[in-house]
């Protein structure tokens, strides 16, 4: 009387140790297929952002030495004559100064994906962001691998 048949309604099921463990191994298969998509398509994202990074940066080097007598931004005050504004003679002022009709030519030296610096070397070392050369206006990547783009 008190025995309960398949079919009764207050049967209860539950999963057996068998079936949870086909599910995980299940899930760690998938999770090994999926997961190295994911870290590609992060590096694809990384090579995106710094290709976008540098032809923005070289726009914008371009752009400072034609507006001021075909001469590049110095190395040492680089953050500061490409993040205000500036007059010919390269001297600069919070933007909006009167007489300081340049600039800026970028809101910040943006972040290097790989590496997540934005400081600037004169050459390539692992302690910055990028490499700038004042003479020639070379503004590269300092990661090693991308920094010939």
């Amino acid at each position: 009387m008190g025995r309960t048949t398949a079919t009764s309604p207050g049967r209860k099921h539950a999963f057996t140790l068998v079936e949870v463990l086909v599910v995980v191994i299940v899930l760690s298969i998938l999770a090994l297929v999926v997961v190295p998509e994911f870290t590609s398509a992060t590096t694809s994202t990384r090579d995106a952002t710094l290709r976008a990074n540098l032809r923005g940066m070289r726009a914008a080097i371009s752009l400072f030495k034609i507006e001021h007598s075909d001469d590049y931004p110095n190395y040492a005050t680089f953050a500061n004559e490409m993040t205000l504004a500036s007059k010919a003679d390269k001297s600069t002022a919070a933007i909006g100064t009167a007489l300081y009709i340049y600039g800026p030519y970028v809101r910040a030296i943006p972040l290097n994906p790989f590496n997540s610096l934005n400081t600037l070397a004169a050459t390539l070392t692992g302690a910055t962001g990028w490499t700038y050369n004042e003479t020639t206006g070379a503004f590269n990547a300092n990661d090693g691998a991308h920094d010939t783009w």
